[in-house]
């Protein structure tokens, strides 16, 4: 159900993707030679990088593209198996309707083995004259070498608030939605530049109503607004330990929210505190051992308190 808004208003052709000039320009350059390299998408989640390759499929092959395409997620089938099976199959057979070339798309490709990806690397040579591979991934480090020396790479950056707002009110137009301007702030705020996490949260809150209020995309999103994290933060560097607590624990038992959630939020508010930057750095650093003491299993509520503590001993010596 929530994957309907993004499949709806997903760009049917690369002009109307936003926010990737860059790459939409590379990518028009080889449409119009007809001549497409073996491709990697690398980039954030939620920013066009499966859009970009249906767009592509879509102007080279017209009507036909969905039998020149097959698309698969790597990160459900990533063994070996799937390569010598699927990826072969498809790779290996001719395209449809006189196309020069089909296209495999590999979906979350970072998330293949080692062998998986060695076998690739083989196939993508032995059927360069039938297929094009592009292989979709979040961290390019993850690509072995040389399957990346084999392809063309595409690096797509995170959207802008701006990009992301267009498209919110595009949809909130087109649904009849009542979408406040502390609504859009807050969907911004929690998406972070993840434009499918976005329209998954304007759905969310429109089951609910189509009023779209604040209030209501905190509630879906279950995420604690930036003024309540923003009030701990300033509560501990006052020296006021016990009302930060108090809004620790309103954060974890009332509203519900984990360790983890927290400590990233915070981690957004400490760089927008009006503190030195030498204090900024001793927060970030406390915040990042307790990170890796959860991570490690460690007792939750200690390691969030022992954190404030942190905090109110770093503001004592800011007086």
């Amino acid at each position: 159900m929530l994957d309907l808004w993004v499949e709806v208003y997903r760009p049917k052709t690369l002009d109307e993707m936003v926010g990737q000039e860059e790459v939409v320009k590379r990518l028009k350059g080889f449409l119009e030679k007809k001549s497409l390299p073996n491709m990697i998408f690398a980039g954030p989640p939620g920013v066009g990088k499966t859009t970009a390759a249906l767009c592509l499929a879509r102007e080279l092959y017209g009507d036909s593209w969905r039998d020149n395409l097959l698309e698969l997620n790597a990160s459900d089938e990533r063994k070996i198996e799937t390569i010598r099976t699927k990826v072969k199959e498809y790779a290996r057979s001719k395209p449809v309707g006189g196309a020069p070339y089909k296209l495999l798309l590999l979906d979350e490709a970072d998330a293949l083995t080692n062998d998986a990806q060695q076998a690739l690397r083989r196939m993508m040579e032995m059927y360069a004259p039938t297929c094009r591979f592009i292989l979709d991934c979040n961290y390019l480090s993850r690509i072995i070498e040389p399957i990346q020396s084999r392809c063309a790479v595409f690096r797509f950056s995170r959207l802008t608030d701006e990009d992301i707002k267009k498209m919110l009110q595009r949809i909130a137009k087109a649904e009849k939605l009542v979408l406040q301007p502390e609504a859009l702030n807050a969907i911004i705020y929690v998406s972070e530049g993840d434009m499918r996490r976005a329209i998954n949260i304007l759905q969310a809150a429109a089951s609910i109503s189509n009023k779209i209020t604040e209030e209501s995309i905190y509630e879906v999103t279950s995420r604690a607004r930036p003024e309540e994290v923003r009030e701990m933060v300033n509560l501990a560097l006052s020296g006021k330990f016990e009302e930060a607590r108090k809004e620790l624990y309103h954060l974890l038992i009332e509203k519900g929210l984990a360790g983890e959630e927290i400590l990233n939020q915070l981690h957004r508010e400490i760089l927008n505190l009006q503190l030195p930057e030498t204090v900024k750095v001793n927060l970030i650093e406390k915040l990042g051992e307790t990170d890796f003491r959860l991570t490690e299993g460690g007792n939750e509520r200690i390691q969030l308190e022992a954190l404030l503590a942190h905090f109110v001993l770093v503001g004592s010596r800011l007086k």
